[in-house]
């Protein structure tokens, strides 16, 4: 499992980390803040509440893995308020991400990648009017799910701040089931 870290870090990712999914706290207060719509995801994608369901559904899968691997891309930026080179940078932790799911799924067929934000897999999600085109292939979101986000990086040893003028975007695998 030591290797996986250094085989992410080799595909690009700035950071990453064991971890362990008993450690993660699906948090009401999170899913709350989802319905209040900041992001724009809400209702809009099958990645994000309510099409993903019920908190207690995330703590089920959750509950049923017994490893996973925390993963980050951090940029520094040269302005500190460009919005277009943090947005460049969550796509790239969205595109490392579902390339490393690739590479992992040999080994674990039945992991589960949660991500930075909405799925975006698909230009525009086929949600509420059909089903997910790809369900396989979507990246679920650690917010969906309840996670904080610096706990789920702090309680598993990763680092989640790495200083000023940085901007670091975090996802997971769950990889195998209890």
């Amino acid at each position: 499992m030591d290797d996986l870290v250094a085989a992410a870090v080799a595909y690009g990712f700035s950071h990453a980390a064991l971890m362990d999914p008993a450690k993660l706290r699906a948090r009401d207060e999170v899913r709350a803040m989802c319905a209040e719509n900041r992001c724009g995801a809400y209702g809009a994608c099958w990645a994000c509440p309510p099409a993903c369901g019920p908190l207690d559904e995330s703590r089920r899968v959750l509950a049923g893995y017994r490893s996973g691997l925390l993963v980050q891309t951090t940029a520094q930026l040269d302005d500190p308020f460009d919005y277009e080179e943090m947005l460049a940078a969550g796509d790239q932790q969205k595109r490392l991400l579902i390339g490393f799911r690739k590479r992992l799924r040999r080994q674990f067929p039945e992991l589960r990648a949660l991500g930075n934000g909405a799925c975006n897999i698909c230009e525009t999600c086929t949600y509420p009017a059909a089903p997910c085109r790809h369900p396989g292939q979507m990246v679920e979101s650690m917010e969906a799910f309840g996670l904080v986000v610096s706990d789920a990086c702090s309680d598993n040893g990763l680092g989640y701040y790495y200083g000023p003028g940085t901007i670091t975007y975090t996802g997971c695998y769950l990889l195998e089931k209890v």
